[in-house]
């Protein structure tokens, strides 16, 4: 049995993290600031503190009570449009707390760690889908804040030994039994479909048509959110034998907006009323990662790879709300 920490376990991967851990008779440990994570999310059979991750003081009483085996780091701001109006703000919670994690890790004797990056370090990719070794070259505050955490966590395993596993992704999404999509100040597309469907918001806005994609809106990974943990907790194991990892994980082939809002008519059988807007400052017109390093090297096979059956697992928790792990 081993004793995880998650940080960010009050939110939406990370929640799933935690209750995979939990399934699989780990001991896990939950530290989230809550302020977009959710209380009622912190399952009732992990040990829960309020707090954030760039606490010295926090993160010295978390390791010091308990022998973490591995700190899973969910805890980042992800909003790209706000990164680009408040980059302060990113470069603060996605960098400069997590140095603070690192020191505070290496301190404490805690060398194995699982962050969560993005597959907005590439920027605007040459090739697609994304391979791990393609050029990072973020193109916003969200990215950079992102990748230059990453390139820390490499410097920190040369000089202390950390072992770490790297992993880039795009848009999580889907629902399990007892988690599903939600976020203060919603600005991913499914959710945000969805609350045009069930009448929340009068329409849903697609945010640039001229960008050189088939139908002239973005294209995205979508990936499920359960499918996302199960490559975390193969991570967790592999680290024993391998100490330095980087991972992409997509479906291979992305959907564009238009894409994902017609599979949404289709799983709920509703029209969704949108209009055209201008592009996003900040937004790339591909985002797709491939996945095949993860599947060779890690055993990942995703259980997800369709849209439709990612969003009919979202619409069924819609329509059956999971009930609260408190």
């Amino acid at each position: 049995m081993n004793k995880y920490l998650v940080i960010g376990g009050a939110g939406y991967i990370g929640g799933v993290c935690v209750e995979k851990l939990l399934e699989n008779g780990d001991e896990v440990v939950i530290l989230d600031n809550l302020k977009t994570g959710h209380k009622e999310n912190v399952h009732p059979d992990a040990v829960f503190y309020v707090g954030d991750k760039g606490d010295s003081l926090l993160m010295e009483k978390i390791f010091s009570e308990h022998s973490i085996d591995t700190v899973f780091d969910f805890a980042g701001l992800i909003q790209v449009g706000e990164s680009v109006k408040f980059p302060g703000k990113y470069f603060e919670n996605n960098f400069c707390q997590g140095i603070s994690l690192l020191e505070s890790m290496v301190k404490a004797g805690v060398n194995k760690i699982i962050f969560s990056s993005t597959a907005a370090v590439f920027g605007n990719p040459k090739v697609i889908p994304i391979a791990e070794e393609s050029e990072k070259s973020p193109i916003n505050p969200y990215g950079e804040s992102k990748y230059f955490f990453e390139k820390a966590i490499m410097r920190y395993a040369d000089a202390y030994g950390l072992r770490y596993t790297i992993f880039r992704y795009f848009n999580a999404c889907g629902a399990t039994k007892l988690s599903k999509e939600s976020h203060i100040n919603e600005s991913h597309l499914i959710p945000l479909v969805f609350q045009t469907v069930n009448g929340v918001r009068e329409k849903v806005t697609v945010f640039g048509t001229d960008y050189e994609t088939p139908d002239g809106s973005c294209i995205r990974d979508y990936v499920h959110v359960e499918d996302l943990v199960s490559a975390h907790l193969l991570a967790a194991k592999h680290m024993d034998i391998s100490p330095r990892n980087e991972f992409n994980l997509g479906n291979g082939n992305g959907y564009s907006v238009t894409e994902v809002i017609a599979a949404v008519e289709k799983v709920t059988g509703k029209k969704v009323p949108h209009d055209f807007g201008p592009r996003r400052e900040g937004d790339p017109a591909f985002l797709v990662a491939s996945s095949e390093k993860a599947k060779t090297i890690l055993g990942w096979t995703p259980k997800y790879p369709k849209i439709e059956d990612i969003i009919a697992s979202a619409w069924e928790a819609e329509l059956n709300p999971p009930q609260n792990k408190q």
